[in-house]
């Protein structure tokens, strides 16, 4: 019988990770846009981090960090009473650091596109900054979310070499389901790598299918 536990905490995991971009890259990609800072390709690059460096340059430094014996780490164990590393928690923290650009590229180039025209509408129209960016911003750069929450969601479910540095492998914890593939190959128990494999390769296809249909149909009017 098929454990189906990786799958769901691998769901719950890129969940998770997906909300929390959304709500930590809008503000971060909306700064980039806007911004005219010579600082700003330093900020950019930072952001873009994740994209070039291994993965297990990240986690390890991640597991440093959110160690028992480093200040993030030890402020939440002693909040929660649990270590950050090894626990879901800690996946968590990773994946949004890991899936960041993903977020934020796509939103980043959604704002950018927009110009300044339709806030400077909203705003003869008394709109005020918030009124003008759900009002406004959002409706407008709906293809450019589409594009960030589909691709996080769907990185953060492919993720290994960090989650398996910060979460290791432990059944109904940390055990996603990239790490259950390597522990299947390890073991040499090639049907159920395959099996696992097949579904994470059909839903990387459906994923990128999904997205360049939608961009296709509904491309983003400005006039």
């Amino acid at each position: 019988m098929i454990d189906l536990a990786p799958l769901w905490l691998t769901l719950k995991l890129a969940a998770v990770t997906t909300l929390i971009l959304v709500l930590l890259g809008t503000p971060l990609a909306w700064a980039l846009a806007r911004s005219r800072s010579q600082w700003k390709p330093v900020a950019e690059a930072l952001t873009a981090l994740p994209l070039v460096l291994p993965p297990t340059v990240i986690g390890f430094y991640l597991l440093v960090f959110l160690s028992p014996s480093a200040p993030l780490g030890a402020a939440w164990r002693d909040a929660t009473g649990q270590a950050l590393t090894f626990s879901f928690a800690g996946l968590v923290v990773a994946s949004c650091l890991y899936s960041l650009p993903f977020m934020v590229q796509p939103l980043q180039s959604a704002f950018e596109s927009l110009g300044r025209a339709p806030l400077e509408a909203a705003a003869s129209l008394r709109a005020g900054p918030w009124d003008a960016f759900f009002s406004v911003v959002l409706p407008l750069s709906a293809r450019g979310y589409l594009t960030a929450v589909v691709l996080s969601f769907a990185h953060t479910i492919g993720e290994f070499g960090v989650v398996l540095m910060v979460g290791g492998n432990i059944p109904g914890r940390t055990k996603v389901i990239s790490i259950a593939i390597y522990e299947q190959v390890e073991t040499i128990n090639y049907a159920q790598a395959h099996l696992w494999s097949a579904g994470m390769l059909a839903f990387a296809f459906v994923i990128l299918l999904l997205v360049y249909t939608l961009n296709r149909r509904f491309p983003v009017h400005l006039g």
